[in-house]
């Protein structure tokens, strides 16, 4: 079997910058992550045991001088320090449990520095895409200059309707090679001709490297919820928004607000943090309902929405996208990132609906004990962690479901 992952920054920003954020505000930190399967999918017999050596490949894999330089060169705001920690950064299997069931079904956990192992997530996940595909065969028939085709016709539609919009779709991808497809369909699309729109890049940093994009992406829910687990639901995204800012400085001034659902969000989100912060990221619930309660925050606030940039990345395709764009063009600054309709939409396959949610913290290796934590979603099949945490963390925050 090839090793699917061959490079450091083959991975999405937002966990590089995530990293840099953890060290500087949680350098002790320790954390636990569980992994899901939201389709309870069987998964061929010693798939476990295929995983477990990639993983363990991953352990040469190293960052290059070449990576690096373009980290500075794109990433101006990360500080020079981070680059000197990614340069002794080693991967170790021993982060990783992962196995199957009787039934077939897969279990993986991850555990340790908070630090080291938030580097696994994304990279474990294209791992498992990639490899399911390869393992039952269909990797076989994917046709990629279709999906080159495929893809340009959808950054036409994206760009002529005024879509601002980037790739985020390394995490479940059909195959590294379908990602690099759709970079090369977008890119070629977009310097084709002037368009109203425009491709801002991708969440991959590698293929952002090799294509000369800008690598796009701030923060994951991990970042306020292992804060959630450390201190409690109610002041964590307070608390994230002080540790951001504090470290970037008003860089990477997109915050995603609803790791908690939006009313906590509400109560912290004030108007020295509206101000400072560029926008927001839709992550969950719908589209709409989720604009108008940040358009009339804003107002609240005296700020005019139309200054705002909100990024839309909910389960989007390209209908979709353009459908917001023509309806939030009036009300904010909207921009697009999509993820899996970009880089796992060949006809016949199915995309998979898996996610390693971080679900325990404690903030330092000297406590004896982990505080659970959770993900309450503005979709109730997308909270994420145990029911008796949920429920927990609901009542604490008074969270009500429709």
């Amino acid at each position: 079997m090839k090793q699917i992952i061959n490079y450091f920054t083959d991975d999405d920003l937002y966990k590089l910058s995530m990293c840099c954020a953890v060290i500087d505000n949680f350098p002790r930190a320790q954390v636990k992550y569980e992994f899901v399967d939201r389709n309870n999918t069987v998964y061929p017999q010693g798939f476990a045991d295929e995983l477990n050596r990639q993983v363990a490949l991953l352990e040469g894999v190293t960052i290059t001088d070449e990576e690096i330089s373009f980290l500075r060169h794109r990433c101006y705001y990360m500080p020079d320090w981070f680059f000197t920690y990614l340069k002794g950064y080693r991967f170790k299997r021993q982060w990783v449990k992962a196995w199957q069931d009787d039934k077939g079904l897969l279990h993986i956990q991850f555990e340790g520095s908070w630090a080291e192992t938030i580097l696994l997530e994304v990279k474990v996940l294209a791992i498992i895409s990639e490899l399911f595909y390869i393992m039952t065969g269909q990797a076989d028939k994917l046709d990629y200059q279709a999906y080159y085709d495929k893809t340009y016709h959808k950054a036409e539609r994206l760009l002529k309707a005024g879509c601002v919009f980037s790739d985020f779709g390394t995490r479940r991808r059909a195959s590294f090679e379908a990602e690099e497809t759709v970079i090369k369909a977008m890119k070629d699309c977009y310097n084709s001709r002037k368009w109203k729109g425009k491709f801002v890049g991708t969440s991959n940093v590698y293929l952002a490297m090799k294509y000369d994009l800008v690598p796009v992406g701030t923060m994951a829910h991990e970042f306020v919820c292992a804060i959630g687990g450390m201190y409690g639901p109610q002041m964590a995204n307070h608390i994230a928004m002080n540790k951001w800012r504090n470290t970037f400085r008003g860089a990477l001034g997109t915050y995603l607000y609803d790791s908690f659902g939006w009313d906590i969000f509400d109560h912290n989100f004030s108007e020295d943090f509206a101000n400072l912060f560029k926008g927001l990221r839709v992550d969950s619930g719908d589209n709409f309902e989720q604009l108008h309660k940040i358009v009339k925050k804003y107002e609240s606030l005296g700020i005019d929405p139309r200054t705002k940039q909100i990024i839309f990345s909910n389960a989007l395709d390209t209908d979709r996208a353009i459908e917001i764009q023509q309806y939030a063009q009036k009300l904010c600054q909207p921009s697009f990132g999509i993820g899996t309709h970009f880089t796992n939409d060949f006809e016949g396959v199915e995309p998979m609906n898996i996610v390693i949610k971080l679900v325990a913290a404690k903030i330092t290796e000297r406590w004896d004990f982990y505080n659970d934590t959770c993900k309450i979603s503005e979709d109730k099949g997308k909270h994420t962690g145990k029911p008796e945490v949920i429920k927990r963390f609901m009542e604490a925050i008074h969270y009500q479901e429709d």
